[in-house]
């Protein structure tokens, strides 16, 4: 996939494109259909495929103090997308100047100039322009002046429409199955292994510990059970704390995940310190709570590894699902 980085970065003459722009949050199912349906009409016109998104979130730039955690890190958006079969992706960077443009010359300016749409698809729900003054209708009447068609996609025709709102407040609920079933996948975050208070490795069960600087948003604290993903590919299943250690007065929100049944040969030299890792989350366990005394966390947590063991058996381990 071409990573166009600012409508600079766009080739002059661009080939023909089917459109759709959006922020792609989570890239979650709905999206998904969207992306595909750009894939699918641009294969058939013989037209790129070109997926239009903001950095950063135009949220951040209008409601700075209104801030609101990605589901997904930036490169993992950008993976996902590409994985959809887009040929490029054109991130524009969202400023206050840029947001002063009315829907037409949004039009003009990024999909006819810049990318040369013939066909855009969007859903009904669209809305871009000057005080999101655009929406679908406005979408289709420049169609018809510019020269491109509008493509409409349905909803799921769900309950509940996806949407990454419906992902957050899943995560923020620690309902990370409900958020899988809306992603289309399990959630996963993603971070450097770095050097803790190793209280895990004292109390029998070491566990890797992610920096403060995560890619994906943190789910509700608690145990979780799931796997990790190292650099060279390997997965591991694991047991996964989230929170502040209150057994032991911490403040900061840790992602901290204990790897079970290694072979014995690997439990003194398994290494992953200074390793960008990927946490996936598969089902909520417990929350997370202060023991009284050490023995009562240590018997808790043997627990925990047991059922971590039993609800992995009992799933796919396909680290897309």
């Amino acid at each position: 996939m071409h990573y166009w980085d600012g409508l600079t970065a766009v080739p002059r003459d661009p080939a023909p494109s089917v459109v759709t722009l959006g922020n792609f949050d989570g890239v979650h199912r709905g999206h998904r259909q969207v992306l595909d349906q750009v894939v699918s009409t641009a294969r058939a016109a013989g037209a790129l495929a070109v997926a239009i998104t903001f950095d950063p979130h135009p949220r951040v730039v209008h409601r700075p103090n209104d801030l609101q955690e990605a589901i997904t890190g930036y490169e993992e958006k950008a993976r996902l997308i590409g994985d959809r079969g887009i040929d490029a992706m054109l991130v524009i960077h969202y400023t206050l100047e840029f947001a002063q443009q009315s829907p037409e010359e949004f039009v003009k300016n990024v999909i006819v100039d810049a990318v040369n749409a013939r066909a855009v698809v969007v859903g009904r729900d669209v809305r871009f322009g000057f005080r999101n003054a655009g929406d679908f209708g406005t979408m289709v009447r420049l169609g018809r002046k510019y020269g491109f068609e509008v493509i409409d996609v349905a909803d799921f025709g769900e309950d509940r429409r996806c949407s990454s709102t419906w992902i957050r407040e899943s995560l923020r609920e620690g309902d990370v199955r409900a958020a899988a079933g809306v992603l289309g996948r399990r959630h996963r975050v993603h971070g450097e292994v770095v050097h803790g208070f190793a209280r895990g490795r004292e109390l029998g069960f070491p566990t890797a510990n992610l920096s403060d600087e995560v890619q994906g948003m943190i789910p509700a604290d608690g145990v979780y059970a799931g796997w990790l993903h190292d650099e060279s590919g390997r997965r591991w299943p694991v047991a996964i704390s989230v929170g502040s250690n209150p057994t032991f007065d911490g403040v900061s929100r840790v992602v901290e995940a204990h790897v079970i049944d290694r072979p014995h040969e690997q439990v003194e030299d398994f290494d992953l310190y200074g390793q960008f890792v990927t946490v996936e989350f598969v089902d909520r366990l417990r929350g997370m709570v202060a023991f009284e005394g050490v023995p009562k966390l240590i018997e808790q947590m043997s627990q925990d590894v047991d059922r971590t063991r039993e609800v992995l058996a009992a799933v796919p381990a396909d680290p897309h699902r």
